[in-house]
């Protein structure tokens, strides 16, 4: 997938997880830092049930770019649900377990992405 359409679907995961009032959402550039995706997207959710439907609602816009999830975990549980789209990864949380695992910490040598950045990263 070329630079541009990781960037586009950074952008529509991102606006997905907004239109479904996800909270503290962080997206990181992990190209330098890992092998595992070139972003990850972190965002929080209320409860289970919005937790589903930001999930199911990334998924939909994605498939719209005609990117698939390669992989899911965490439905069932629905307190952490990881999406896995190839080139970025999607971590969404309850909030009790988001503050556990603090992935943004964890990844703290990766690049922050804003999204008022994206027409930036878009012209590069």
């Amino acid at each position: 997938m070329d630079r541009q359409k990781q960037l586009a679907a950074l952008k529509t995961a991102y606006k997905a997880i907004d239109d479904k009032m996800g909270d503290e959402v962080v997206m990181l550039d992990i190209r330098e830092v890992s092998i595992l995706a070139e972003y990850f997207i972190i965002a929080s959710a209320n409860n289970s049930n919005q937790l589903k439907a930001i999930s199911e609602h990334v998924q939909e816009k994605l498939a719209g770019l005609g990117i698939r999830t390669r992989s899911i975990e965490g439905v069932q549980s629905a307190r952490w649900i990881l999406l896995d789209f190839g080139h970025i990864i999607v971590h969404l949380f309850c909030r009790e377990e988001r503050e556990y695992y603090r992935l943004e910490r964890l990844w703290g040598d990766a690049e922050a992405i804003r999204p008022e950045d994206f027409e930036q990263l878009e012209s590069v």
